[in-house]
C-alpha cells in the first residue's frame, strides 16, 4: 500500500466534499420564495441538503482523523486490534479506522 497515494486520495476526496458543502450552505442560504406552497416545497429540499450536509461533515472528521493516522505512523492498522487493515479495505475506504474483523 502506498501511503502517498491513499493521503493524495484523502486529501482530494476531502477538497470535494468541502467544496460541495459551500455550495450546499450558499443554497441553503438563498431566500425563500413568498409563494407559501413554493417555501413548503424549499424547506424540504432543505432538509435533504441539511441532511447530506451532517453526512459529509462526518466523513471530513473520518478524513482528517485518517490524515492524522498517517502523520502518526498508524495508518493501516486497526484502532481496535492493532492488526493490519487490508489494502483492498483502504483502497475501497481510505479513511477505514478498523480492519474487516472488527468492523463486523
Amino acid at each position: 500500500m502506498n501511503i502517498d497515494t491513499q493521503k493524495q486520495t484523502l486529501l482530494a476526496r476531502r477538497t470535494e466534499i468541502t467544496q460541495h458543502l459551500v455550495e450546499v450552505e450558499d443554497q441553503l442560504d438563498d431566500t425563500p420564495p413568498a409563494d407559501w406552497e413554493d417555501r413548503a416545497s424549499e424547506r424540504q429540499g432543505d432538509e435533504v441538503l441539511e441532511a447530506l450536509g451532517n453526512t459529509e461533515a462526518a466523513e471530513i472528521k473520518q478524513i482528517d482523523a485518517a490524515l492524522a493516522r498517517i502523520e502518526a505512523g498508524t495508518y493501516g492498522i486497526c484502532a481496535k486490534c492493532g492488526d493490519p487493515i487490508s489494502d483492498e479495505r483502504l483502497t475501497l475506504l481510505p479513511a477505514a479506522p478498523l480492519c474487516k474483523n472488527c468492523m463486523a
